[in-house]
């Protein structure tokens, strides 16, 4: 069964498909990568599948439910989560304190609790204090719990970012760019963070512009050209498909290709 399934999905703004009749079908357990040139519709792609767009036609199915049409909490309580390309990090709270805010699924909340601080609230808080650390220890931030956000260097805090989506326990992490202006060095580290996840028995659907990474780590990657679909496949069959060398480069030749994807 796959873990995420689209099914001829279409999205419309001002009467332009950004979106159009794309299905694809997500294994459990890998690296799912979609890549195309801007504007090919990748991020409106993963606003569908985490429920901040409702597509005009088509489903979205989550290990087999149909969950179309879900708001991103109700998606997050199935095991769906995400990162976004732009940074959304609380810079006054510390590490931990991020991490532990991306737990709410898993926590009881009630305001008379709260106010007493019963046994059962100080209870939950430390369970959601020792996932938090795990957490940051799966992206190689252990030693940085306690640090504020805004201490910690932009690679850091790309990595703390998928901290607190590892921290809901999902099925599927999505990622939006998580290399977006990362430097060589902090784009490795990314890359050995991915693959830990994957080993971990959590499914990565990635949408990124950096081909060495995608190439690096992806066993499936769905190319996208004006909301279509352009091909699809394994990155040696990707990197090989001129209708993909041409969507990115023009017709350059293979060799020109080969490097861009190299």
């Amino acid at each position: 069964m796959t873990i995420l399934e689209a099914e001829r999905l279409s999205i419309a703004f001002g009467g332009v498909r950004a979106i159009n009749e794309v299905s694809l079908a997500v294994q459990p357990g890998v690296v799912f990568s979609i890549i195309g040139p801007n504007g090919a519709g990748k991020t409106t792609l993963l606003n569908l599948f985490s429920g901040l767009y409702i597509p005009l036609d088509g489903r979205v199915r989550l290990a087999g439910e149909d969950v179309t049409g879900l708001s991103p909490d109700r998606l997050a309580r199935r095991g769906l989560s995400r990162t976004f390309q732009n940074l959304q990090i609380f810079f006054r709270m510390t590490a931990l304190e991020n991490v532990m805010v991306g737990r709410h699924r898993h926590e009881a909340t009630g305001i008379l609790p709260d106010l007493l601080h019963l046994p059962s609230v100080r209870r939950q808080n430390r369970r959601t204090r020792e996932a938090a650390r795990a957490a940051l220890a799966r992206v190689g931030l252990q030693g940085e719990a306690d640090r504020p956000a805004s201490a910690l260097p932009y690679g850091a805090l790309k990595r703390l970012e998928i901290a607190r989506g590892l921290a809901s326990e999902p099925k599927v992490l999505l990622l939006d760019e998580p290399a977006a202006g990362c430097n060589p060095v902090e784009t490795k580290e990314l890359d050995a963070v991915i693959r830990s996840i994957v080993k971990e028995a959590v499914t990565v659907v990635l949408v990124e512009h950096d081909m060495r990474l995608v190439m690096n780590v992806s066993d499936h990657i769905h190319v996208l050209a004006n909301g279509r679909t352009l091909a699809e496949g394994t990155a040696a069959e990707v990197r090989s498909n001129p209708a993909v060398v041409e969507a990115y480069l023009g017709i350059h030749g293979s060799q020109e290709a080969a490097h861009a994807f190299g």
